[in-house]
């Protein structure tokens, strides 16, 4: 079996452990997650791991994504795992103990009995964290616009509801200069274009909708199949019955939740705009199925028809979608 370390990464450290020949971890705590801290670490593989060792980290946040990328570029099979794989298999574990240099351990004992199922992780390309980038900062600037909103509904002070529309004019400002950016990146990067033009022939499917497609999935042919997008995204149904017990069919939810935050209004449009998905929605009240269910379902087959025309490499046919 091939060596396995596990890494526990935080915002500012990270502990490191792998399993010996004789049961028992060797582990390093508190390292800096910085360049001093990847260093550090790449000594501490060179004696305590093979060279071709699997290093798994739990991804967090965007604390892990600089390490993965260090180990990465110096030839370490690296796998990044949902969190949700690790919480669960600590709870198979009856783990009672919850420290840093415990989940570490965890972790390489995860990856140990997953190692046959494991993922090479690679950096996403320099256009996709470019464009990824600028969404979450235009997605931070919209919270901090709502709040303000919220705030002078509220506020009685004339001076305050002066401080609050001068903070209000400013967001609104780099909002319009961050989405005038992603046009402009997209617009430049020719892969993108071209992917874009492809996902806006799609009945629903706005250049905003697009970008969001484009920065959360990086390249959907990277995906086995349009069943593994909509995996990712937790839209895929979750039946919960045992014995007698009839259960209710819900999405999963264990997926990315900027992306089914991002398709719920192209649904609502394309089931009015879009003949394939307004042909589903149709179907599907026939059989009884309640509101949002069939809501669930458009944004499953959009998913559906974002792969079919990525990998035809042609624009949507509404023909074809409905033959399907």
């Amino acid at each position: 079996m091939a060596c396995v370390v596990g890494i526990d990464i935080a915002k500012k450290t990270f502990d490191v452990a792998t399993r010996q020949g004789n049961g028992t971890y060797r582990t390093r705590s508190q390292l800096a997650n910085d360049a001093s801290g990847f260093k550090a670490l790449r000594t501490w593989l060179t004696k305590y791991a093979e060279p071709r060792a699997w290093i798994v980290i739990e991804a967090t946040g965007h604390y892990h994504q600089q390490l993965a990328a260090e180990l990465h570029e110096h030839g370490y099979q690296v796998s990044v795992v949902n969190p949700a794989c690790i919480a669960y298999y600590a709870k198979s574990q009856l783990q009672r103990i919850k420290t840093d240099k415990a989940d570490a351990k965890l972790i390489a004992r995860y990856g140990e009995c997953h190692s046959d199922t494991l993922r090479m992780w690679q950096p996403a390309p320099w256009a996709q964290r470019k464009l990824c980038t600028l969404l979450r900062r235009i997605e931070d600037l919209q919270k901090l616009e709502r709040m303000e909103h919220n705030r002078l509904d509220v506020a009685t002070d004339a001076s305050e509801q002066a401080s609050i529309e001068c903070v209000l004019e400013q967001l609104q400002t780099q909002i319009t200069e961050l989405l005038a950016a992603v046009e402009d990146h997209i617009a430049h990067d020719a892969s993108l274009r071209h992917k874009r033009n492809l996902l806006t022939s799609i009945g629903g499917i706005s250049n905003k909708t697009a970008a969001l497609l484009l920065a959360e999935l990086g390249d959907p042919l990277l995906f086995d199949d349009a069943r593994e997008i909509v995996a990712f995204a937790g839209l895929n149904p979750k039946l919960a019955e045992s014995g007698q017990q009839k259960g209710t069919v819900r999405i999963s939810r264990t997926g990315s939740a900027r992306l089914r935050a991002g398709l719920y209004m192209p649904a609502i449009v394309a089931m009015t705009h879009n003949p394939a998905i307004k042909a589903l929605k149709e179907r599907l009240r026939t059989r009884g199925k309640a509101g949002k269910q069939i809501v669930c379902a458009a944004m499953r087959k959009l998913l559906h028809l974002v792969y079919g025309v990525l990998k035809s490499g042609q624009p949507f046919d509404p023909a074809l979608a409905i033959a399907h």
